[in-house]
């Protein structure tokens, strides 16, 4: 095997960690949200778009949530079409932006469900 075909795979995992981040940020967030706001009312929710959105019909905040989510992808998806596009010896460069952006986002996406988690146990916001 050669070294590019080890760095294509390797570049391939990046859709597996956007995929965790992902979960994390949209489907976990999204039912420990509900969660905390059936067991505690909007008054815990620090986040005042997620409050209003919380005011809607289920349907339009699960929709903003996979809106989010198609967007979401659809920014990886060129951002990883640039990174293959990038020449040597920069493209080394542009990968680690790459992962230490995908790192932030995983444990943004962590402390997001501990402060969920936090606000359902509780009543309030780790922020």
């Amino acid at each position: 095997m050669s070294a590019e075909t080890d760095r294509e795979g390797f570049r391939a995992e990046y859709w597996d960690w956007v995929a965790v981040a992902l979960f994390l940020l949209v489907s976990v967030d999204l039912q420990t949200t509900l969660y905390a706001a059936e067991a505690h009312g909007l008054g815990g929710e620090s986040n005042p778009l997620v409050a209003w959105l919380l005011t809607l019909p289920l349907a339009s905040f699960v929709a903003v949530n996979l809106g989010v989510l198609v967007l979401a992808g659809a920014f990886f998806q060129g951002l990883y079409e640039t990174m293959e596009e990038t020449p040597e010896p920069y493209d080394r460069y542009f990968e680690v932006g790459v992962e230490t952006w995908l790192g932030t986002l995983v444990a943004v996406g962590l402390f997001v469900f501990a402060n969920n988690l936090a606000a359902i146990v509780h009543g309030t916001s780790l922020l």
